[in-house]
C-alpha cells in the first residue's frame, strides 16, 4: 500500500517562490557590500536600465548589440561626472597619491569607466534573468 504524502509534497509550487525571495535578499544584502564609489554609482546605472527597458528593448536581445551597450556606459558615465565630479575626483586623487609618476594623474577616470562598465553588466545580466523567469511557464 502506498503510503500517503506530506502536504508540502504534493504541492510543491509554493517552494519556487521561496527561492527567488532568497536570491534577492542575496542580492540585496551584496548591493549592500559595495564600496563607496560603487553605490553612488549604482543609482545611475538603475536610471539608465530603467529608461531603457522596455518590452523590445535591446537589453533582451540574445546577443545585445556592443555599440548600444558602449553608448549606455557613456551615457551613465556623464551624468556621473556632472553630478560625482567632487567626490570621484577625492577618491581618484587618494589610489594616485602613493603612484610616483605624472601618467596616473593623467587618467584618474579609467577604473570608473570600467567599473561603470561591470555594473552595468551586471544589472543587465540580472534584468534579463528576472524576464526570463518571469515569461517561464509552469505546467
Amino acid at each position: 500500500m502506498e503510503a500517503k504524502l506530506p502536504y508540502y509534497m504534493v504541492y510543491p509550487m509554493p517552494f519556487i517562490y521561496d527561492d527567488e525571495r532568497l536570491e534577492q535578499r542575496d542580492y540585496e544584502y551584496m548591493r549592500s557590500l559595495y564600496p563607496d564609489a560603487a553605490k553612488r554609482i549604482l543609482p545611475y546605472v538603475e536610471e539608465e536600465c530603467d529608461r531603457s527597458e522596455g518590452p523590445c528593448s535591446m537589453m533582451y536581445d540574445e546577443y545585445p548589440d556592443r555599440l548600444q551597450l558602449r553608448l549606455m556606459g557613456n551615457r551613465i558615465y556623464g551624468k556621473v561626472m556632472d553630478n560625482e565630479r567632487r567626490f570621484l575626483e577625492n577618491e581618484g586623487n587618494e589610489e594616485a597619491a602613493g603612484v610616483e609618476g605624472q601618467h596616473r594623474r593623467k587618467e584618474p577616470q579609467n577604473w570608473l569607466r570600467d567599473l561603470i562598465d561591470v555594473m552595468l553588466y551586471q544589472e543587465l545580466y540580472r534584468r534579463r534573468s528576472e524576464n526570463r523567469r518571469m515569461r517561464q511557464k509552469y505546467y
